[in-house]
């Protein structure tokens, strides 16, 4: 019971100081070098950073609009997440984290902050279209995509390793992107049975982004049937046993 409740705690410290380390450096970055609505900062790598973060940030999304129990409160979460990124995703996960309980059984804490508490009227449970194969074509898609822009700019505009491209706005555009990168690493370490292929996924990440993340999830999707609640993807091995979920989901 100890060692689940060290990794409740560990992961509350945790986000609470990417959120406010990311806090201070927009603050400061904002004081110091005004508003990051300039057309000059828009250089063809700021531009692909900014479309391989917001990838990220529909990953994110995806699961914040999953657990949410209404629209409304997903809506406002996602909208967050647009507009503030990590900070919204270190907030959503410290969330969720201070709602598991004393009475929640803490084998395994992070299926508690993953899986959403279904009812009658979700519609995973009456769905009439596969939202797997929806959900492999749409990652699919969006790995194809950055892809794509990472090789045109790199057509464009050379590699990325280049100081004059550490702009001030590139850096704390960078920090955002992985913190948001942890939050989605946590996750892989999780889905894995094995910490060497989790270790080996983790570095595809940092070195990847979006890319790695797009793989890892259409990965996962091809082990699910058409026919399984999407949510499945979500969870490891253990907690994806079918007695588990239905003890817990109702």
């Amino acid at each position: 019971m100890a060692k689940p409740v060290y990794t409740v705690n560990a992961l509350r410290i945790l986000f609470v100081v990417l959120g406010c380390l990311m806090l201070g450096i927009l603050i400061y970055t904002l004081s110091t070098n005004g508003s990051p609505f300039r057309r000059e900062l828009f250089t063809p790598w700021m531009t692909a950073t900014l479309v391989d973060f917001y990838i990220n940030v529909i990953a994110l999304a995806a699961w914040v609009a999953y657990k949410e129990p209404n629209w409304i409160s997903g809506a406002i979460w996602i909208i967050l997440l647009v507009c503030f990124g990590s900070i919204a995703t270190c907030a959503y996960v410290v969330l969720q984290l201070f709602k598991i309980s004393s009475q929640d059984p803490l084998q395994d804490p992070l299926y508690h902050v993953l899986l959403r508490h279904w009812n009658k009227n979700d519609v995973e449970r009456h769905k009439t279209i596969s939202f797997v194969v929806v959900a492999r074509v749409f990652f699919s898609a969006l790995g194809c995509m950055m892809l794509g822009t990472l090789i045109c700019t790199i057509m464009i505009d050379g590699l990325p390793f280049r100081k004059e491209l550490l702009t001030p706005w590139m850096e704390a555009t960078l920090v955002d992107f992985y913190i948001n990168v942890v939050a989605i690493a946590v996750w892989i370490a999780y889905k894995e049975s094995s910490w060497v292929t989790a270790l080996l996924w983790i570095v595809l990440l940092i070195c990847f982004g979006s890319l790695t993340t797009c793989a890892f999830i259409v990965l996962q999707l091809a082990h699910l049937s058409s026919q399984d609640p999407l949510y499945l993807v979500l969870l490891n091995d253990h907690s994806s046993n079918p007695a588990i979920i239905k003890h817990d989901a109702f």
